[in-house]
């Protein structure tokens, strides 16, 4: 399968919605609100895109210093193009564009906890969340 990944597409909110809405990610996220969701693609400051072909298939949108520490604040996958290596790429991808030093953290789905070890991630209990 021939996935290209982007860091400058022009992304629509419509065609991110779908695309969240054709993962399990979109279960959790704003997707009735693309004012919301224009704000979260606007003021993210790495968003990495995957492509097959003309159709947008994957997700990473991260928050960064570029230095120090990158908050991924979404992976969305489309479920008909899941175990196919997208999401690993995808990290891939964000880490390169990262300083060498900096870290990537993440709050895991409850359905993720199994994936995100698989990658290298490990588990941090010591993380506190502040609700709006």
């Amino acid at each position: 399968m021939d996935i290209a990944c982007r860091d400058d597409a022009n992304l629509s909110v419509e065609a991110a919605i779908d695309l969240y809405k054709r993962s399990t990610l979109g279960e959790r996220r704003p997707i009735d609100r693309p004012d919301i969701f224009a704000g979260m693609l606007k003021n993210a400051s790495l968003t990495i895109t995957a492509w097959h072909g003309e159709r947008l298939v994957g997700i990473a949108r991260s928050l960064t210093d570029f230095t120090y520490v990158a908050y991924l604040a979404d992976l969305a996958v489309d479920i008909d193009y899941q175990r196919h290596g997208i999401g690993k790429r995808l990290i891939d991808e964000t880490k390169r564009r990262l300083g060498p030093h900096c870290m990537i953290v993440l709050l895991a789905a409850p359905k993720a906890n199994d994936y995100y070890p698989k990658l290298g991630f490990v588990h941090n209990p010591r993380a506190w969340m502040l609700a709006p």
